[in-house]
């Protein structure tokens, strides 16, 4: 039976459910849990079509929960479906208009079954933490699925940051028959376990969860190769004796071998999403296994990023320039003049009486007045002026006598010019002998 519920409410909702039970012949519930699903138009036909088919095997009342938003009145539409399709539970499918996709737990809590345990499953994007949801708050266990995202793997680590006992992920159910297969083989008497190997295709979020899980409970090494997949593809456990190998290149049947044993095939095909969910419902207490593996996972995850952080780091002395520093200058410096001083030292006792001779003569003659500067310059001036009328006169008077005349004033400002001269020379004299 299909009842159609337009701008309805959570109490007449509940009433068609009753007078729908009522009409079918079954007034008594044989329901033992309530399953929520929150999806969107795109995903809510194939993820009903599921949590039904696992419905069979846990009979239910199932919410199918569609935020669908928007800018309009608030509103709710309701599509009541018992027996049928419905198998031995029932089905609401819930659609929220408005700011009523805001509040959601509003409209799911007036229609759980009273005293029985309520889960939630997100079938695509599930909130950062699920445990703070507003319908996650109502449940005891809350599934999520990290392969519905392009980065599972991203998107499980993400989930498992703020995990909380009763949260699960359907990549965690994935790998249940790859567990017990190797935990089958470790139940025979085997050899010493020095690592463990899984291969899948890349960015597979359940290779490595069951590397995880394998390191968590060996406490041996393990690494995840990238594979062609489907899925995963191969589980080897390396011991001392070989090799405990499971691999399944096709999705459906894998070959089992054990050292000293004789392989064999095992039917291990990747299973739909309703077996997944199925197997979820079987047990609605935390999973203490799933929390340490999840544990373990994010320790490995945090490892990696140190590990890819922590690149080949450069000395100080490759990161200085080829200069160096102000005080490798400073040492380059005194280096280069401890040579020159060396070169001094080896010096003659004549080279080193004329090289301070030439000391002193600079020292006093930076620190002469300037009064004996312009003493030492005006007989020059002096001669100067004298030449200039003598210059002139000789140009007035005739050839003869201008060459006569010439040379003894030539003469006579040789004289001139050589008397400051011999006074300098004779300063200097003294100075040189004061300084030895």
């Amino acid at each position: 039976m299909i009842i159609d519920l337009s701008d309805t409410t959570a109490s007449k909702i509940a009433s068609a459910l009753v007078r729908a039970r009522a009409s079918s012949g079954s007034p008594a519930m044989g329901m033992v849990l309530t399953l929520v699903v929150v999806a969107d138009e795109s995903s809510h036909y194939d993820a009903l079509r599921a949590a039904l088919e696992a419905a069979k095997e846990h009979p239910s009342r199932i919410l199918g929960v569609i935020p669908r938003g928007g800018r309009g009145a608030a509103r709710l539409d309701a599509e009541v479906r018992v027996g049928g399709e419905a198998g031995p539970g029932e089905s609401v499918l819930l659609r929220l208009y408005g700011d009523l996709a805001r509040h959601a737990e509003s409209v799911v809590m007036p229609l759980l079954l009273p005293e029985s345990p309520v889960v939630v499953w997100w079938p695509n994007k599930a909130p950062e933490v699920p445990s703070q949801d507003a319908v996650g708050r109502l449940a005891q266990r809350r599934v999520t699925d990290a392969a519905a995202s392009r980065r599972s793997l991203e998107t499980l680590i993400s989930q498992c940051g703020s995990y909380q006992p009763g949260d699960t992920d359907l990549s965690w159910t994935r790998v249940t028959p790859w567990r017990a297969l190797l935990a089958a083989a470790l139940d025979q008497p085997h050899s010493r376990v020095t690592g463990a190997t899984v291969e899948a295709e890349r960015g597979n979020a359940s290779a490595d969860l069951l590397a995880a899980w394998l390191c968590r409970r060996l406490r041996v090494p393990t690494k995840v190769k990238s594979s062609r997949g489907p899925g995963i593809t191969a589980a080897v456990l390396h011991t001392d004796a070989g090799d405990v190998a499971i691999t399944r290149p096709d999705g459906r049947l894998a070959r089992y071998t054990v050292p000293g044993q004789p392989e064999r095939h095992v039917a291990l095909k990747r299973r739909d999403t309703f077996e997944l969910l199925a197997e979820e419902l079987r047990r609605l207490d935390p999973d203490d296994v799933y929390a340490e593996t999840v544990s373990e996972l994010l320790d490995r995850a945090q490892a990696n990023r140190k590990g890819s952080a922590n690149g080949p780091a450069r000395t100080s002395a490759d990161e200085r320039p080829a200069g160096g520093s102000d005080g490798d200058g400073a040492a380059g410096s005194d280096a280069a003049a401890r040579p020159a001083t060396k070169s001094a030292a080896d010096r003659s006792p004549a080279e080193d009486a004329l090289a301070s001779d030439r000391k002193v003569a600079k020292k006093a003659a930076k620190k002469a007045p300037a009064e004996d500067t312009t003493a030492k310059q005006a007989p020059a001036k002096k001669a100067g002026a004298k030449k200039a009328p003598a210059k002139e006169a000789a140009a007035k008077k005739a050839p003869a006598e201008k060459a006569a005349k010439k040379a003894p004033g030539r003469k006579a400002a040789a004289e001139r010019a050589s008397a400051p001269r011999s006074a300098g020379r004779s300063a200097r004299r003294r100075t040189d002998s004061d300084g030895a």
